[in-house]
């Protein structure tokens, strides 16, 4: 390091002997034998690198070579990402969030902050792709799951796999000619023609155990007008009109399903004083996941499908030990 502050520091070339007086650490060489081999050491270590480590003459009056570091070469360019590059950046720094990739990840994504450059997903996607998220690990489930998936779709390759509708319900074992992986709503979901049901379907991939690729390569083929993300929001989504739920908070709480609340009344549960709001239902999932969220400060009245969803998620909850 100090070799390298040096050379960075002038832009004439010094000798062997110059450096050795100015570099900490070369002092302490009791030979000139000595000094050229850490020198030497050090100025392979350099090289191997990546530093531009130049050798030359300052002027023809000088009787022997020195050295020094291109500033231009060594010093990065501005980093210079749009916003949908920098969000991708951090798509991909959630997906690498292991405990094997952690360190590299975090520490580039320092970097790329360091550099001014904002690596934040949710701030680009909010409004241009809402289905893309920083936090992407959540509902991604096994990272060999989505490994071989993607695999499997770069080779066109069919896959058998085993899946449960619920936290709480069995395994069953399907098979689909996969077209792509997409994220919606903060999870991860298998698009693609489900063999067994012979049209389009969508499998949370939180909720796939194992996955076996089997077949030649390149035998399924996506059709040109289907839109994977159109799928996965029809799915999901309610269809028809925002059906309205019914869900009973208690007072000064769950401040997030108040903000979107069409209207209130008073109203008890269990003796507890509070409010039951009127919700537009978008989305099962999403909503439940509010309801979730307040804890026991929020319970659905109605209707039964998105109480039945909250109480499977607790439940599962509860079975996993969490």
């Amino acid at each position: 390091m100090n070799l390298v502050i040096c050379l960075l520091s002038t832009r004439q070339f010094l000798s062997a002997e110059q450096i050795r007086k100015i570099v900490g650490g070369y002092e302490t060489s009791k030979s000139d034998e000595a000094f050229n081999r850490m020198f030497e050491r050090d100025k392979n270590e350099l090289r191997d690198l990546g530093i531009p480590l130049e050798t030359g003459r300052s002027s023809g009056l000088s009787p022997v070579d020195g050295y020094r570091i291109d500033r231009d070469a060594y010093e990065l360019s501005d980093v210079d990402l749009t916003e949908e590059e920098a969000a991708a950046v951090a798509l991909a720094a959630a997906l690498w969030d292991s405990p094997g990739l952690a360190a590299n990840t975090h520490s580039a994504l320092m970097k790329l902050r360091a550099a001014g450059v904002q690596v934040d997903a949710d701030a680009v996607f909010e409004e241009s792709a809402p289905s893309i998220h920083s936090s992407a690990p959540r509902g991604i489930g096994s990272q060999e799951v989505l490994t071989t998936l993607l695999a499997a779709v770069d080779a066109r390759r069919q896959v058998r796999f085993e899946y449960r509708s619920a936290k709480n319900q069995p395994y069953q074992t399907r098979t689909m000619k996969p077209w792509g992986v997409v994220t919606h709503q903060r999870r991860w979901y298998l698009v693609g023609h489900d063999v067994d049901r012979g049209q389009p379907r969508t499998f949370r991939l939180s909720r796939i155990a194992s996955v076996e690729p089997f077949g030649k390569s390149g035998v399924v083929v996506q059709p040109d007008d289907v839109d994977l993300r159109a799928i996965v929001a029809d799915a999901v989504t309610v269809s028809g009109p925002p059906r309205i739920a019914k869900i009973w908070v208690a007072d000064n709480r769950a401040a997030g399903l108040r903000r979107i609340a069409t209207s209130s009344s008073p109203g008890v549960f269990a003796g507890r004083h509070g409010t039951v709001l009127d919700v537009a239902m978008n989305s099962i999932d999403g909503l439940s996941r509010q309801v979730l969220g307040a804890g026991a400060d929020a319970v659905v009245v109605e209707p039964a499908e998105l109480r039945d969803h909250v109480v499977n998620e607790l439940r599962a909850l509860v079975g996993g030990g969490l």
